[in-house]
């Protein structure tokens, strides 16, 4: 379901709904009371993407629902196609922009023939970046109105189509977000991932930097990305092992350590399953040797996998280490592999983060310590 409007007094209602849901999907666990992290109800994310609606004369931002009265094709559901004039649950700059591009691009065919797509990504601050996405190649004449365009709506700009990739100033935003007391800066880059909704980035770190408050020993997280809770978790542990399989999440990762005067933090390019044959001795080589994992000693683990879960091989070296973190955005697949974590560990914290308020989806914090006796 598209959201074209939102009527913020029913979202207290739809958050106790994901909390009851929770709760009995989590009860044989016995964990204590879950802890509930609620959206603000509009306005929340800071990205989003549309495609663009040519029809004559008119130019459209649209979005897509299943049109269930029309019949099937090839054993698909129709589409609808949804015209957004705003759409709420974006970010205010997200909003402001939307006509402001429209306007300065409706008349000028340069611009806007065989404009297909527009993504917008902003902060809080409210720096924006705006991808504008074609079905033709971009020449120089291109670029230059669209430099003029970057300056008028002061905004960040980047033109792509079929191989190409026209960064016109800088392919990244920097977040800056107040966590516990301290402000923490995030580059985010243009199509990697990031956290959408930014106040709740907010609370998942607040809640993961008090989970592991005077912690001992040292910290490995597997999944990093752009290293979202790495900065913010360094100043809880003697010293940090990031890793992340992506090149641009790492480079992004690295960029955010160096930007926040980090000096105790390792960020590798390795998957999960290599970091844990390293751990083991059974990988070797010039990554592995910079990790000196022969100097840490791992007391806690954060994951924050996609959302298939880990699978079981992968979950098993979990239960080495005293205490885990586990950042969930599928309560399904949390719920398989806890299943597995239960046997060596019990949960004595979880928490609900309210990511995409209106839709059924839940995002899930849990901490495990090791069961001593059972």
């Amino acid at each position: 379901m598209v959201i074209t409007t939102i009527e913020a007094s029913r979202y207290p209602a739809q958050l106790e709904a994901k909390r009851q849901r929770i709760e009995a999907q989590f009860a044989a666990f016995e964990p204590p009371a879950l802890e509930v992290f609620a959206s603000p109800a509009e306005h929340y994310r800071m990205r989003a993407e549309f495609r663009l609606w040519h029809e004559g004369d008119d130019l459209f931002y649209a979005m897509f629902e299943p049109d269930h009265d029309k019949p099937r094709h090839r054993g698909k559901v129709a589409q609808r196609i949804v015209r957004l004039e705003t759409f709420p649950v974006a970010s205010e700059r997200i909003n402001a922009l939307m006509p402001a591009l429209l306007d300065a691009i409706r008349d000028e065919p340069l611009m806007r023939h065989k404009l297909f797509q527009v993504e917008f990504l902003t902060t809080l601050s409210g720096e924006a970046l705006v991808t504008l996405i074609y079905h033709k190649p971009l020449d120089e004449a291109w670029e230059a109105r669209a430099c003029e365009l970057q300056a008028s709506l002061g905004v960040s700009l980047i033109g792509r189509s079929r191989k190409q990739r026209l960064v016109l100033s800088r392919d990244h935003v920097w977040e800056r977000l107040e966590v516990d007391g301290r402000e923490f800066v995030y580059q985010q880059v243009e199509n990697s991932f990031t956290q959408p909704n930014a106040e709740i980035c907010r609370s998942m770190l607040e809640w993961a930097r008090d989970a592991t408050r005077e912690s001992h020993g040292d910290l490995v997280e597997l999944y990093c990305g752009n290293g979202n809770f790495t900065v913010a978790l360094a100043e809880n542990f003697r010293r940090v092992v990031a890793t992340e399989i992506s090149r641009t999440s790492v480079a992004s990762a690295q960029a955010n350590v160096e930007a926040n005067g980090l000096d105790n933090v390792h960020v590798a390019r390795m998957s999960a399953e290599e970091f844990t044959q390293a751990l083991a001795g059974e990988k070797t080589g010039r990554r592995v040797a910079a990790m000196a994992l022969d100097e840490c000693e791992f007391s806690t683990v954060l994951v924050d996998p996609p959302r298939a879960g880990l699978d079981r091989e992968s979950c098993e070296p979990l239960k080495q280490y005293e205490r885990i973190v586990y950042i969930s955005c599928n309560p399904a697949s949390l719920a398989v592999n806890l299943a597995q974590l239960d046997e060596t560990h019990r949960i004595t914290r979880m928490a609900l983060f309210d990511q995409f308020p209106w839709t059924d989806h839940c995002e899930c914090g849990v901490l495990l310590e090791r069961r001593h006796s059972r």
